[in-house]
């Protein structure tokens, strides 16, 4: 179902792509809407339990291309650098497919924290009153992983 990597020297051990994962600070969420273009954006997330959370607004376009087809890719770009000498880069890369939903409001509650504390642990308990105060206005997705794979060429 899903494509074998070419250079398959440069793929990534599964531990390593999960090791990128949790320490990259954003990704690159792709999508394809009812129009049939694809649509990508960079967001904030969290890696826990084998699965991809993020946040959003209530409506807009990302939402309207969730709610049309679940279906997602998800890219992080960790380091990369320069090879001068050789006129190419070193890098590593993830791309994950699967399946976005909502979560439900507990869920949704503890996520939140957990962003929280990945993105501004220095203000938990400023972060903690702003989620009940918004807790309402946003919803949480999960990004269910069907295959993962991830390249890196050092």
């Amino acid at each position: 179902m899903f494509r074998e990597m070419r250079k398959k020297e440069r793929q990534m051990p599964l531990s390593e792509c999960k090791k990128l994962l949790n320490e990259s600070e954003y990704g690159f969420l792709a999508m394809t809407g009812e129009d049939g273009y694809p649509y990508s954006i960079a967001l904030n997330y969290i890696y826990l339990d084998d699965k991809i959370y993020f946040h959003s607004a209530l409506e807009g376009h990302k939402i309207d291309n969730l709610d049309y087809n679940d279906k997602v890719c998800f890219s992080i770009v960790g380091k990369t650098a320069v090879v001068e000498n050789r006129f190419s880069r070193s890098y590593e890369s993830i791309v994950v497919f699967g399946r976005a939903a909502q979560v439900d409001e507990n869920e949704k509650t503890e996520i939140m924290i957990k962003l929280v504390e990945k993105y501004s642990p220095e203000k938990i308990d400023k972060g903690i009153g702003y989620i009940k105060e918004a807790k309402d206005k946003i919803k949480v997705y999960k990004i269910k992983i069907d295959h993962m794979s991830g390249k890196a060429r050092k």
